[in-house]
Parts: C-alpha cells; sequence; structure tokens
C-alpha cells in the first residue's frame, strides 16, 4: 500500500509533537509545521501530500487564510481543520474555503484517525471519472438528471434529494456523516436544518422501499449508512 503523506500545520509544540508522533505509529508520513507561512511553503517543496491537517488558529498566518492559498493551486487535496472553535459561522467557513471536515479541540486521536481514515478514503473514490449513473440494487440512479428509477417506476428527485442520494450513494455501505451532508447541502448543520434532512432521508427510503435489498439505516449519533446486498 502507497504511504500516505500528511502535512500537519499546528502552532502548538506538544500537541503537534503529539500528534505526529500518533499519526506516524499509525503507519502516515508526516511533515509539521508551526506556523501557517512554513506550512505553505512546504506544501509548495513538496507538492505531493494526500491530505492537510491544519490548525486554525496559528501566528503568521492562519489555518483558513493557508488553506485559500492552498486551493489557488490545488483544488483537490483533503483539508481538514482543527479548531477551537465551535461556532457555526467558523465551521461554514471552512467549507466555503474547500475544507473536507474539520474537528474541535480537544478531541480524542482514535476520533481524528477514524476523520483522517475517512477523507481519505472519500478522496480516493474522487481520483476515479465522476459518477454520473449509480446501480443500486434494482434502481438506477442518475445524479444529472436527477432521476431514480426501475423497470417498474421513475421518481424524479428535487435538488436536495438528489445532492444526499448520491452522497449515500458515494458512501454505499459506509457512514455517510450527517453534519458533512448537512454542511454540503445545507450549508449549515443547525438543529432545523438536521431536522428537515430527517424528512429528506424519509423520503428516500420511501422511493426505495419497493426493493428488500436496500436500506438507509441510522447509525447512531454519526449519522447514515445506505446498505446494499
Amino acid at each position: 500500500m502507497e504511504e500516505v503523506k500528511i502535512l500537519l500545520a499546528e502552532d502548538d509544540p506538544n500537541l503537534g509533537k503529539i500528534l505526529k508522533t500518533f499519526l506516524e505509529a499509525k503507519g502516515f508520513n508526516v511533515d509539521l509545521f508551526i506556523n501557517g507561512e512554513e506550512a505553505l511553503i512546504g506544501f509548495h517543496k513538496n507538492n505531493n501530500y494526500n491530505i492537510l491537517v491544519l490548525d486554525v488558529m496559528m501566528p503568521i498566518m492562519d489555518g483558513f487564510t493557508l488553506a485559500s492559498n492552498v486551493r489557488k493551486s490545488n483544488s483537490k487535496v483533503p483539508i481538514l481543520f482543527l479548531t477551537a472553535k465551535s461556532l457555526e459561522e467558523d465551521k461554514l467557513k471552512g467549507f466555503e474555503i474547500g475544507g473536507d471536515d474539520y474537528i474541535t479541540k480537544p478531541f480524542n486521536m482514535e476520533l481524528l484517525l477514524a476523520r483522517l481514515n475517512a477523507i481519505l478514503r472519500r478522496s480516493t473514490s474522487k481520483d476515479n471519472a465522476p459518477v454520473a449513473e449509480y446501480k443500486i440494487g434494482k434502481f438506477l440512479y442518475n445524479y444529472e438528471h436527477q432521476i431514480l428509477k426501475s423497470k417498474d417506476s421513475e421518481q424524479k428527485l428535487t435538488s436536495k434529494e438528489a445532492e444526499l442520494m448520491k452522497m449515500l450513494c458515494d458512501h454505499e455501505n459506509e457512514v455517510l456523516d450527517r453534519r458533512i451532508a448537512l454542511n454540503k447541502i445545507w450549508k449549515d448543520d443547525s438543529y432545523f436544518n438536521a431536522r428537515s434532512m430527517d424528512v429528506y432521508i424519509t423520503k428516500l427510503r420511501k422511493y426505495l422501499k419497493s426493493d428488500e435489498t436496500i436500506q438507509i439505516i441510522n447509525v447512531h449519533g454519526i449519522g447514515f449508512k445506505l446498505l446494499t446486498r
């Protein structure tokens, strides 16, 4: 398996060393930088990182500014933000810049590892040609035309239904984190939007109910999983 290379930008020297040691023990190759400016120079010198892990609050150049500069030359490399803030506007700003996920300090190391691996799996699948049509049990889902059809039926999806269906298909038999779905589709993971998404999940289950081999299950406290067998 090809080694995964991580750019880690963290200004707290103790936390930086702990994260680097932990991730290297898990088999990653980690370059640690103590501020955003040094991290940006390092990124341009060695532009073959698989993922960037960026602290938001750093001296000289903060994580959001660093990510914005990275996105000017590279639109694909995944970015995970480390933040001491839990404000909705900060989360939204991170996604608008092009971040893939965030984790709020203090955090569990195993949770960080799980988030990293989930992002890496998604980014690997994105490296393949974009999927325009998905085969789900007896259904075909055409994302471009927002149509879910089988031999017996055809359902035109709304825009949000279509986006949610695509994300479930992209994570088939894996957990789709509800926060990521909410921020990508609704641009906000508020309680109201979470309830709205639950309604859309119920609608998608209804559209798929004629095929008993398909399930959309709740994964308590995390999100949803599209199961096919």
